[in-house]
């Protein structure tokens, strides 16, 4: 698992982050009940790349520093979170590279504060009407239910629930290590903060968020690399596709052999994918 190396007091709270390499600026964005680990095979390869590479435990549920009581944890809300970050650490022309639910967060971010953003790439997620998609949709009804979230994270840790479509099953191709999965899901089963945050942050989930971002994604003029797979379950390449035809300097790459958690299944394939992207797209054009 990486190594938690900073700690940036924000507004609402305190992020954990890890910080590896040094270069232009890499930002993780991970997604709904997992952290940081999910780029642990990432990370290391885009930094001996020669990036500076941070990937922060966004309060999604796995993050082990609840937020503060006050903390907005509707996604705008969290979107906003993201943009502090970049501000507290003073990071401009950022690459930020963006999965599952973390996708839909780094949408709006690029709708309502780009200002720090010189690049994104988008691995499958969220996004228009699909916020959640289908089969998650009643994450939200049922974070309003007392006790639910400690009963999801208490299940999780039976292998035959993982892998289930509500579990890890179409999420990740290949099983999810053991080690990474009580990464993702001991902060809720042990933090009644982190609980809370997670409650917080489902029932503010509307897809009018990414309906609303996808119609202002269409003035975002910075380079987008779509690193989608191609039989992902969740989110089809008909996402990607539209996406492509909202966004004005967007390219779509399929990945094959990976479901939605591209950086659990390919890994080698999507470091390079961000480092080529990086160097040839991204920085060449901020320098």
């Amino acid at each position: 698992m990486l190594e938690r190396t900073g700690q940036a007091r924000l507004s609402q709270g305190t992020l954990d982050y890890v910080e590896v390499g040094s270069g232009r600026p890499v930002v993780f964005v991970h997604g709904l009940l997992v952290n940081a680990d999910l780029w642990r095979a990432v990370v290391p390869a885009v930094a001996e790349a020669g990036f500076r590479c941070l990937a922060p435990d966004w309060p999604l549920g796995s993050h082990r520093a609840p937020m503060a009581a006050h903390a907005d944890l509707t996604p705008p809300g969290v979107a906003k979170l993201i943009a502090e970050f970049l501000v507290e650490l003073d990071l401009r022309d950022v690459l930020l590279v963006a999965n599952d639910t973390g996708g839909a967060l780094t949408q709006i971010l690029m709708a309502n504060h780009p200002e720090r953003i010189a690049g994104v790439v988008l691995t499958p997620s969220d996004s228009f009407e699909h916020f959640f998609p289908p089969i998650f949709a009643p994450l939200p009804r049922l974070a309003r239910v007392p006790g639910a979230m400690r009963v999801l994270a208490g299940a999780l840790r039976s292998r035959f629930v993982r892998s289930l479509p509500m579990g890890f099953g179409w999420v990740a191709k290949r099983p999810v290590p053991l080690d990474a999965v009580h990464s993702y899901i001991d902060p809720v089963r042990e933090s009644a903060g982190v609980r809370r945050d997670l409650r917080k942050f489902l029932r503010g989930v509307d897809k009018r968020y990414t309906l609303e971002a996808a119609e202002k994604l269409r003035g975002f003029d910075r380079p987008v690399l779509l690193a989608w797979a191609s039989e992902d379950r969740l989110f089809p390449l008909s996402l990607a596709r539209r996406l492509l035809d909202v966004l004005p300097d967007a390219t779509l790459t399929e990945i094959g052999d990976s479901y939605t958690f591209v950086p659990e299944d390919r890994p080698d394939t999507l470091s390079a994918l961000i480092t080529g992207f990086a160097a040839e797209r991204v920085f060449a054009l901020a320098d």
